[in-house]
């Protein structure tokens, strides 16, 4: 495939190297590069099979709108754009164009949402809880995407909603842990990222089993399929 990769942060560079090694043809265009997705005309796309989005809250939404016109596939890894998700989704359906957004492409994240969400009976017991996430400083938003799809499953499960508790230092890649408490005894779930390469990993074979595909998709209903 001929991938076009937006951002050249630390998970951005990451993910062209791991579609490099997936024998993908890789473009990478930095932000400055980019400016309110100015670079993303049909024009500069031609021979572009997938964007994959690595890129900041505030440039985002203008990425995937010119992606969009141009009618080409985006896999977004960025979070913190959510709030847009229902006019996205519409003009994604729109232009007959596919688009595969996720809070988090790690596998092993996935899988940890299903014991979370397992886990979340509990507070049906007189168990309460907390979910804890740390990240680099510099990650832009908080509570990170990640905790939200967490607050988000825990309370379909448990009919509670947690609280969530963020710290932001030094580079922390990602931990995530769920805290249930009673007074019988106390729960920890955690995962705890030892790199991005499993994001990065996710996002490309992201890209790959979107080829071909319209429609919108959340990565935590297709990454079973990957």
């Amino acid at each position: 495939m001929n991938l076009l990769i937006l951002g050249r942060g630390k998970t951005g560079s990451l993910v062209a190297e791991v579609a490099r090694e997936r024998r993908h043809h890789v473009r990478v265009l930095a932000a400055a590069e980019n400016p309110n997705g100015a670079a993303l005309t049909p024009g500069n796309l031609s021979g572009i099979d997938a964007i994959i989005d690595f890129t900041t809250p505030a440039a985002v939404i203008a990425n995937a709108e010119a992606s969009i016109r141009a009618g080409k596939n985006l896999v977004i890894g960025t979070t913190g754009w959510h709030r847009e998700l229902p006019r996205l989704r519409e003009l994604v359906l729109a232009a007959n164009t596919g688009l595969l957004y996720g809070s988090n492409f790690s596998v092993g994240v996935n899988l940890f949402f299903e014991v979370a969400q397992a886990a979340a009976r509990a507070l049906q017991f007189e168990y309460s809880g907390q979910i804890f996430e740390r990240h680099h400083a510099l990650k832009k938003d908080a509570p990170s995407g990640t905790a939200l799809t967490l607050q988000k499953l825990i309370q379909e499960a448990g009919n509670r909603e947690l609280d969530i508790v963020s710290f932001r230092e030094g580079d922390v890649v990602g931990m995530h842990e769920v805290v249930l408490n009673s007074a019988n005894d106390r729960l920890y779930l955690c995962h705890d990222s030892k790199s991005r390469r499993g994001f990065a990993d996710g996002a490309v074979r992201a890209a790959e089993w979107l080829a071909g595909k319209h429609g919108f998709f959340d990565f935590r209903d297709i990454w079973k399929q990957l």
